[in-house]
């Protein structure tokens, strides 16, 4: 896949960078975030469980939970971690992580880089850079 950006210039912005950004990746159902704190990684992983059918109210953060499981408008079931709290890769063998990410299920992960050994080379890794105004851009 060649290098894309999708910019997010407001809030009211998220739904459209949302489809765009799904669209975009196609079929790549490992998709890990690179951002710093208060960046808007749960903000756009809410955006896009939101435009995949997922009802809003079920989608958090899973910082304690690691991970957290939702079905889409078609059934279909979305994996979003927050791996902040690990210390150790080894920690999210713990919770069976190949078993989600080899399920064929779209897996949305934050804060990979606690993990990085562990994730598949098919990964895609995007990133989120906050402007000096306050928007967004993604890129991968």
């Amino acid at each position: 896949m060649s290098s894309r950006e999708i910019h997010i210039a407001e809030l009211a912005d998220l739904d459209r960078a949302a489809g765009e950004f799904l669209a975009a990746i196609g079929d790549a159902r490992l998709v890990a975030f690179y951002a710093p704190m208060g960046a808007g990684k749960t903000t756009f992983t809410t955006a896009l469980c939101r435009r995949l059918g997922v009802d809003e109210d079920a989608v958090s953060s899973p910082t304690f939970a690691i991970v957290n499981e939702y079905r889409t408008a078609t059934g279909e079931c979305i994996y979003h971690f927050d791996f902040y709290r690990i210390d150790h890769p080894a920690e999210a063998l713990d919770i069976g992580l190949y078993d989600y990410l080899d399920s064929g299920s779209l897996c949305l992960m934050e804060w990979p880089e606690n993990i990085e050994p562990l994730l598949p080379e098919e990964t895609l890794r995007v990133h989120i850079r906050v402007e000096p105004d306050g928007s967004r851009t993604l890129y991968w």
